[in-house]
């Protein structure tokens, strides 16, 4: 599967910095997925639950405060005040 870089980030740092092949949470028009080859765009994220698919294949789970999501040509941003690997 394709892969792409995401950065997660807080204000106390970096949370995740890796290929992933999927992102998935909430923005404020619904619910996002961000597969790699995705539209570049940027939108205000919710708070709630996250899962990203790492590139090896593991998923995993977070719950992430309000925040603001960069998808790129080639990479993605999520910065957020809060994010918790469950």
């Amino acid at each position: 599967m394709k892969t792409y870089q995401l950065t997660v980030s807080t204000p106390d740092g970096y949370v995740y910095d890796g290929d992933v092949c999927s992102l998935f949470l909430r923005g404020v028009e619904g619910d996002l997925a961000v597969m790699a080859g995705h539209i570049p765009f940027a939108t205000v994220v919710q708070a709630g639950k996250c899962k990203i698919e790492t590139g090896d294949g593991e998923v995993r789970t977070a719950s992430v405060g309000s925040g603001i999501l960069t998808v790129g040509e080639e990479k993605t941003i999520l910065l957020s005040g809060e994010f918790e690997w469950e």
